[in-house]
Order: C-alpha cells, then structure tokens, then sequence
C-alpha cells in the first residue's frame, strides 16, 4: 500500500493556532464592523480614504471583514468533515471577498499614507492576496486539495494583515515613533512576517508517513 503523508503539525499545535488566529480574527471584524457605526473610532486615515474614495474604503472594509471572519473557519477540519457543503459556500464567500476587497485595496494604494514605501507595500500586499487566492480557487476546481490547502494558508496570511496591522500600530506609537515614521514601516510588517510565518509552517519536517 502507498505510504500516506502530511506537512500538516500535531493535532495540539494546530488547534491552538487556529484558536488564537481566530480569537484575533474575530475580534477584529467586530471592532471594524463598530468604526464603519462609531465616527468617534474612525482614525484619520480611515476619514481620509472615506473622503476620497468612499466607495473603494467600504468595500475595502466590508469586503476584508468577511474575508477575515469566513477564512479563519475554512481551516476547521472539523466543519470539513462533517459540513462539506458549508465550507465550500463559506469557501466561495471568502474568494469573492478577497476579489472585492484586495480590488479595492488596490485602488486606495496610490492614495495610502507613508509615501512611495507605503503604496508600494499595501499595493503589494493587495495584488499577491488576490493571486494566491486565485491559486487557492483554482487549485479546489482542479480537486488539487494539498495545493488548495497551501494556497489559502498563504492566502488568510495575507488576510491577517488585517489583524497584524491593527497591532503594530498602537505598539509603535507607545514606543514614540512618530506615525510618519512608522506607517511605512507598518505598509511592509503587517503582511510580510505573515507570509514568512506562512512559508515556515508550510516547510515544517513532515510527519512520519503513515501505511
């Protein structure tokens, strides 16, 4: 019989990955979901983008808080197994939010604070989120189910920019850089360690084959 393997860690690892990923991705879309309500939240780069392109920010917004919510749980083995048909339309509601979002993402960037290092960065970051989603979609039509699952592992690293971002910022500021200073430091950290991160995890020694 062909020996059967997986990249994929232990059991214990995984799911307090998926927990905390989750835990910060939740919280993140409620607290987006209150600054599009509460004036008194949005900063001024969000007021910025809302006076500029005000289409393109809530689709932006809108778009990625859904990407963020429904990607998180299309890691759940769990809800695979058991909810097939929930993970796929959960699967085609995360592709049309990164369409939309990364889209938009893209439009904003040549406007983004931070300069030539910022448009560069959060442009950067929107067009590789749209391609490994688009890797990831085609990879599932195709029943490639090993690329699939890379693919959005990369794909929702890009996502969790979302995440990565909102803590970086308040981090720099407590240490008094100036936010000229470190947005576009930030354009370039909310996503690159992710992807990193992503790459490294991927790359882990594999388990031992299974008969």
């Amino acid at each position: 019989m062909p020996s059967v393997s997986t990249h994929v860690p232990t059991a214990p690892s995984r799911r307090i990955a998926w927990g905390v990923m989750t835990f910060f991705a939740i919280v993140v879309v409620t607290m987006v979901l209150l600054t599009i309500v509460t004036p008194a939240m949005q900063s001024p780069v969000y007021t910025g983008r809302r006076d500029d392109l005000p289409v393109a920010l809530y689709t932006h917004v809108i778009a990625g808080a859904v990407a963020l919510g429904t990607g998180a749980f299309q890691f759940s083995r769990r809800l695979r197994a058991r909810r097939l048909a929930v993970h796929r339309l959960m699967g085609r509601s995360y592709v049309v939010a990164v369409a939309l979002s990364g889209t938009a993402g893209l439009a904003m960037a040549p406007l983004s604070d931070g300069g030539l290092a910022g448009h560069f960065g959060f442009g950067g970051m929107a067009l590789l989120w749209l391609i490994t989603t688009a890797c990831a979609f085609t990879a599932a039509r195709a029943r490639r189910i090993d690329d699939h699952e890379r693919w959005m592992i990369r794909s929702y690293a890009l996502t969790l920019a979302a995440v990565t971002l909102r803590l970086y910022l308040p981090a720099m500021l407590v240490a008094g850089i100036p936010f000229d200073s470190a947005y576009p430091a930030i354009a370039w950290l909310c996503w690159v360690p992710n992807l990193v991160i992503a790459e490294w995890w991927l790359l882990r020694p594999r388990k031992e084959s299974v008969r």
